[in-house]
């Protein structure tokens, strides 16, 4: 006989393996909400700017053989250039201008009436053949030039002649006229009105040893007077009728007469080269009247 299946004991066993399956289930279930919940906490302790997969470190390498940089420098200025020399600085036609150029064609103005200003006697020391004055910058450098002399080289110097009156050149003129004649006295000899003396800075110069005088080379080959021709422009002085200038200055050599103009102009004219004031400030020449 078939055996009969007991609904009730059926029943049962539905419900356990029922039980069973949901146990099963429910364990898989907790463990992934735990995989779940290990998974969130990582996640929230971890720093957010710590990458998972740091990269590499960079690292660079300079060359050995990479120029160094450059040396600073620092920039030096420009020497500036010497300023030009002012020619017009001051006049060259007014008789109390220490640059008044006085020749054969530019007679001092009005000469008749003309006495310079602020003459004055030599000092005591000065030896002064004829007691001429001179204007006071120029006696003030003749003490400076006549000091030096006798302290450098030992010479004495002496003033031959200095400012002369229209008068006292119209006497020495004649004089050289009645012993050369015209043309004679004109090439060694200022015509009243056209001397250079009468400006009261020009001076002639000699010594008390070589026993020149004012006439020919004499003086000119003197250890004074080539001391002179060296130095004189240190103290403002030109010599005014050089041995080769005879067309331009209208004069011969006259080693002994000197010309005050200011050290200035003679130490631009001694730097020139430029030996005449005619050539130096770009006048005619003046050889005859």
């Amino acid at each position: 006989m078939s055996e009969s299946r007991d609904p009730r004991r059926s029943a049962r066993a539905a419900r356990r393996r029922r039980a069973i399956v949901g146990v099963v289930l429910g364990s898989a279930l907790a463990v992934m909400a735990a995989w779940a919940i290990v998974a969130v906490v990582v996640a929230t302790t971890m720093p957010d700017s710590a990458p998972s997969n740091p990269p590499p470190t960079l690292v660079t390498i300079t060359p050995t053989d990479a120029p160094s940089a450059a040396p600073s420098v620092t920039p030096v200025a420009p020497t500036p250039s010497p300023a030009a020399f002012n020619k017009a600085a001051h006049s060259t036609t007014d008789p109390t201008s220490i640059w008044v150029v006085v020749d054969k064609i530019r007679p001092i103005p009005d000469a008749e009436n003309y006495v310079p200003p602020d003459l004055v006697s030599t000092p005591d020391g000065i030896p002064n053949s004829h007691g001429h004055p001179l204007r006071q910058a120029t006696s003030d450098a003749i003490v400076e030039l006549f000091a030096a002399a006798k302290a450098d080289a030992g010479f004495q110097l002496v003033i031959a002649s200095g400012y002369r009156t229209y008068a006292g050149q119209q006497f020495a003129y004649n004089g050289y006229v009645s012993s050369l004649g015209q043309a004679g006295a004109d090439a060694t000899s200022a015509r009243p009105g056209f001397s250079e003396h009468q400006t009261g800075m020009a001076v002639d110069i000699l010594d008390t040893a070589s026993g020149c005088g004012v006439e020919g080379a004499c003086f000119g080959n003197a250890p004074a007077g080539q001391w002179l021709a060296a130095n004189a422009w240190r103290y403002g002085f030109i010599l005014r009728y050089p041995e080769d200038k005879t067309p331009v200055t209208g004069y011969e050599y006259e080693p002994w007469h000197f010309r005050y103009v200011g050290t200035e102009l003679a130490a631009e004219m001694h730097r020139t080269g430029v030996t005449t004031l005619e050539e130096f400030f770009g006048l005619p020449a003046a050889p005859t009247y």
